[in-house]
């Protein structure tokens, strides 16, 4: 009987022992590098789902977006010559003008004494953009009678916080977006930056002219700004999230044979330049149209048979 127990606790023991090493070398894990993933048909190695896509030669472009007032280039007021009583308006709000032409009348006269009627002229020509004052007001020469700007010379101003100002200068290109017109962009230009900074903002002011006259463009609009600082033109980009920097090492995971059923990938050494957008400048290490592995790459070490699920790598 001793011998019979014995033998059934050595059977106990060694079916937990099997079940163990079940457990350990089950399907889709590897006793060496314990990695998970699809098993190929003869089960000899883990093939691992990835999304590639290809590298591309792109011009990429550094921006900064701030908010701006669209005033006009040239504003004026109007002053009479002399004081008295404003007996006429030639001009109403949102009239035309022409630099010389006499917009309003002023009586200079007063009681005991009659004098001719002063005209008071246009400086510039333009647009009356602030009523004029009503007929019997009594002005003097400091009184502005209204108010005359130069619609066709539409500029935006903003002020650009101290940590962006780097690389601020005339010329750059910009876009800008109104309220009143969602979707549509109006092209402008830097054309002058003010040399000092702000002391209690800590900005500096700057000015944009836009690249053509547009009646939708209205004085005394809000504009969003997008100014490009920096562009790099035709330089060969990845998506960001494909470069992998492990202690100071950066690499690209390549594919071999893409056009394979089950292509195997490569750890590849690159130098990376400059990442906006979620594209990273490639500057050497990697040729257009290589496919590159942008998801699944933490699982990587190199050499394994991948399997692309979607992206440029098939």
């Amino acid at each position: 009987m001793k011998k019979k127990k014995g033998l059934k606790t050595a059977g106990i023991v060694l079916g937990i022992m099997i079940a163990a090493g079940a457990l350990v070398f089950g399907p889709g894990l590897s006793a060496a590098g314990n990695k998970t993933g699809e098993e190929t048909e003869t089960g000899e190695s883990p093939v691992f789902s990835v999304k590639t896509e290809s590298a591309e030669r792109r011009t990429l472009r550094a921006f900064l977006e701030v908010n701006g007032d669209i005033v006009s280039g040239q504003e004026a007021d109007v002053f009479p010559d002399v004081p008295g009583k404003l007996i006429r308006v030639n001009a109403a709000l949102g009239s035309p003008v022409r630099r010389g032409d006499v917009i309003a009348e002023v009586d200079p006269s007063r009681p005991g004494a009659s004098y001719m009627n002063s005209p008071v002229y246009a400086p510039l020509s333009g647009t009356v953009s602030r009523t004029p004052l009503s007929v019997g007001s009594t002005v003097d020469t400091g009184t502005s009678i209204a108010a005359i700007s130069a619609i066709n010379n539409l500029e935006i101003t903003a002020r650009i916080p101290e940590r962006e100002i780097a690389g601020l200068k005339p010329g750059l290109k910009a876009e800008v977006t109104v309220q009143a017109y969602p979707g549509e962009r109006f092209s402008a230009t830097v054309s002058r930056v003010s040399p000092v900074l702000d002391s209690a903002s800590r900005s500096k002011l700057i000015t944009l002219t836009f690249d053509r006259n547009d009646s939708r463009i209205n004085a005394g609009m809000f504009g969003r700004i997008k100014i490009n600082t920096r562009t790099y033109d035709n330089v060969l980009t990845v998506p960001a999230e494909a470069v992998v920097n492990k202690g100071g090492e950066i690499t690209v995971y390549v594919l071999r044979n893409a056009m394979t059923d089950l292509p195997r990938t490569e750890k590849r050494g690159v130098e990376a330049g400059v990442t906006l957008n979620g594209r990273t400048e490639i500057r050497s290490g990697l040729d257009a149209g290589e496919a590159v592995v942008v998801q699944g790459q933490q699982l990587l070490s190199g050499g394994e048979a991948v399997r692309v699920i979607d992206g440029g790598g098939k």
